[in-house]
């Protein structure tokens, strides 16, 4: 009899702080508390690390070297484990060529499908693969869109060719490029373009015919400014260079490939039709339509392929995404998007008494979408499994069978259990968490007013429904709506027509040499100002450079590769993980060496290095509720809600006047108490005369915008409108509109 329990003693991994526990098996355990206070290090780099390792030693040494990598956690015992899934929140990978079919194995069955009984016949199923040569598009290589010039971001015209209308690279005044064009007697070089006539700008960009027609005409091997741009930037195969990659970004776009209108096939290939269908036709349905037209294929020969596809259609269907479309790029799924794009592959699996681990499920999904999520994590426990599930959202907390806080702080004031039970005795234990579910903001009772807008004008990007909006400068501006109704769409269209800094989802860099202080620019003014009171280069305060230990290189570690095994990190023992020759470290500041500088907290560094550059810096870091983490505190080791925040302080930088803010669901990984200081910083950024724009889901902080865009209806082809637009108080009638209003928790009504 397997053990019912997942018995954990001493662990100690990060802040842990010799934690015991007993998590039950089978149930939904969803583990709660401030981000930082240890969740994820006992989940992730405890339970899954150790399930994770001791299902790789079970392989051959062979087979282990080529397996995902878990590093062992510091605990004393662990028993009752089971092979582990890990889902977390993290965007789908990838590049261009990776699509919502290709990532879910749907568009493996739809090309098989098309192999065997599309007509005409075509080939094998490699030949409907857009990856495959037998069936890419010659054009376009399968990526179903080209490189073409931008040509409306070639002149200046309220400039003359002296002055350098041409805004490309290589056309100033004296260039030889310049010559071409002013020194031919075409056209006139003094003239601001806009005074020419349609023809003279026209044969200067185009050439050719345009250039005929012109009374002077240029000389026979005359080059139009567009055919000299595209042979000598997209016509080309050089390495590509710095100054070649910038121009290439600046002066092109990419656009429908005009072979394939986007199917990314070839001719051949194109022309097969099942049920008088294109395979380019239909993974441009929305998937709960291709769904239902699946069914209809009723050949005998392929009924397993059919049962295959169904079943995967169906598992995205029932997880919310059936607005989305199997050619639908990876890269454009939002973080909630591609957690749930991962889950599919398991719904349909017959593995019994797994471990499912979730790092916050609920990511990315309005409060409406999020019984769709829950009902999942039911269903794998249902199915006989332990999901284990990491989480801010009460509505999460609600449907678990147990939940587990740590805490009671973040960082060296957290790694404890604080409380074991149901959420039912969790909303009376008087705990972070308890406190917090038992508050709610109010809506704004007095919204800031604009100083001016910036318009979205005819916005017509993935399913948006040309839509035009003015969002208010000097505010923030909430964007909402349910999953898929095309907020991110109006977001990057936004910060495509506007100057912007936009703080997203992408993970931060976390190699063992990422800090917070090297992710934020930290380290430079650390460095000078030891060289300042030492009198010595400040080089030699870097670990990459001159003063770093010569055995280790700086890292504090030795890392012996060990072949076929786990490679092995040992403390490097010349300069005992201190990173620094002993020369280096007899220079100090305020008593500190440069090594001990990593072992300050945040809060303390800022009182203890007097540096108006570091203080201002770190006072970033400290604002977004990070003053108690390490400065030499690796990235790795950091929550997700503890990531975002860095990102976020790195953002929090002076301008030279107002910007605007973009951030994508800044409440990612945040405790509710955490809201709290999050709305501090944003209100911060708008009363130093900044615009703050935000995507978000969490009713608490849409009760806190000045102005609030919602969109819809529905997802997919069934949103993409705007539904409302002003205060957030006289919203009514939205699904947006009933979570604002609910009025016994912080994200809608819950199980007292």
């Amino acid at each position: 009899m397997a053990e019912r329990v997942i018995r954990i003693r001493g662990a100690r991994t990060n802040n842990l702080k010799s934690l015991d526990v007993d998590v039950p098996r089978g149930r939904v355990v969803v583990f709660v508390g401030p981000s930082g206070s240890g969740k994820s290090s006992l989940v992730f780099d405890t339970i899954a690390a150790e399930a994770g390792h001791q299902l790789n030693e079970t392989f051959p040494p062979f087979t282990r070297n080529r397996l995902p990598k878990w590093a062992r956690p510091e605990v004393d015992r662990i028993d009752g484990l089971s092979p582990v899934v890990v889902i977390d929140q993290r965007r789908l990978g990838g590049n261009a060529r990776s699509t919502v079919g290709t990532t879910t194995d749907a568009w493996t069955y739809l090309r098989l499908l098309f192999s065997r009984v599309g007509t005409p016949h075509v080939g094998e199923s490699n030949h409907f693969s857009f990856n495959d040569p037998a069936g890419m598009c010659p054009t376009c290589s399968g990526l179903g869109e080209v490189v073409v010039s931008a040509v409306d971001r070639f002149l200046d015209l309220d400039r003359s060719l002296k002055d350098g209308a041409v805004l490309l690279p290589g056309f100033g005044a004296g260039g030889y490029w310049y010559a071409q064009y002013a020194d031919i007697g075409s056209f006139d070089p003094d003239t601001p373009l806009r005074d020419w006539s349609p023809a003279e700008r026209d044969a200067l960009l185009f050439g050719g015919e345009h250039a005929a027609r012109l009374g002077t005409r240029p000389p026979k091997d005359y080059e139009g400014v567009v055919e000299r741009f595209e042979r000598v930037y997209l016509h080309t195969s050089d390495d590509m260079s710095e100054r070649k990659r910038a121009a290439l970004a600046r002066f092109t776009r990419s656009a429908t490939c005009p072979e394939c209108a986007g199917d990314r096939l070839n001719r051949e290939s194109r022309t097969a039709t099942v049920l008088g269908r294109t395979i380019g036709e239909l993974a441009r349905l929305e998937i709960s339509e291709l769904a239902d037209l699946v069914a209809g294929v009723r050949e005998p020969g392929v009924a397993p392929v059919v049962a295959a596809l169904r079943d995967r259609l169906d598992a995205l269907v029932a997880i919310g995404l059936g607005y989305l479309h199997l050619g639908r790029a990876t890269t454009t799924l939002s973080g909630g998007e591609s957690q749930r794009v991962k889950t599919v592959k398991h719904l349909g699996s017959s593995l019994v008494e797994m471990l499912y681990v979730f790092d916050e499920p609920t990511v990315g999904l309005h409060p409406r979408d999020v019984p769709s999520m829950t009902a999942l994590l039911e269903r794998l426990r249902d199915k006989g499994n332990s999901v284990l599930v990491v989480e801010h959202d009460p509505a999460v907390m609600a449907i678990a069978d147990q939940v587990v806080e740590i805490g009671p702080g973040v960082g060296e004031e957290g790694g404890a259990l604080v409380f074991q039970g149901t959420y039912r005795q969790l909303r009376r234990a008087g705990t972070p968490t308890a406190v917090a579910l038992s508050r709610q903001r109010p809506v704004k009772a007095v919204p800031r007013t604009p100083r001016g807008t910036v318009t979205i004008a005819n916005a017509t990007r993935n399913n948006l429904k040309n839509v035009t909006v003015d969002i208010p400068t000097g505010v923030m501006t909430a964007l909402t709506g349910v999953a898929g109704s095309g907020k991110s769409s109006l977001a990057a269209e936004l910060v495509a027509r506007h100057e912007a800094v936009v703080i997203d989802q992408k993970p931060v860099s976390a190699n063992r040499r990422s800090t917070p202080i090297t992710y934020t620019g930290v380290a430079t003014p650390i460095r000078k100002l030891f060289a300042r009171h030492n009198n010595v280069p400040a080089s030699l305060f870097s670990a990459n450079s001159g003063g770093a230990c010569p055995d280790c290189q700086g890292a504090g570690v030795i890392y012996t590769d060990l072949a076929f095994m786990d490679g092995q990190e040992t403390v490097c023992r010349t300069c005992g993980g201190r990173r620094f020759t002993p020369e280096v470290l007899r220079h100090k500041v305020d008593g500190l060496s440069i090594a001990d500088v990593d072992d300050l907290t945040i809060g303390d560094a800022v009182r203890r290095l007097p540096d108006p550059a570091i203080r201002r810096a770190l006072g970033h870091l400290a604002a977004v509720g990070l003053g108690y983490l390490r400065l030499g505190q690796p990235l790795s080791t950091l929550s997700g809600g503890e990531c975002q925040r860095v990102k976020i302080a790195k953002e929090l930088r002076d301008t030279d006047g107002p910007a605007l803010y973009v951030l994508d669901e800044p409440t990612t990984g945040l405790h509710l108490r955490d809201v709290d200081t999050l709305l501090g910083v944003l209100g911060d950024l708008v009363d130093h005369g900044h615009s703050v724009v935000v995507i978000e889901h969490h009713p608490d902080v849409i009760r806190q915008a000045d102005w609030l865009i919602d969109l819809g209806p529905g997802p997919g082809r069934h949103g993409g409108r705007v539904l409302f637009q002003g205060r957030v108080a006289d919203i009514t009638g939205t699904p947006t509109a009933e979570a604002v209003r609910s009025t016994d928790s912080p994200h809608r009504t819950l199980p007292a």
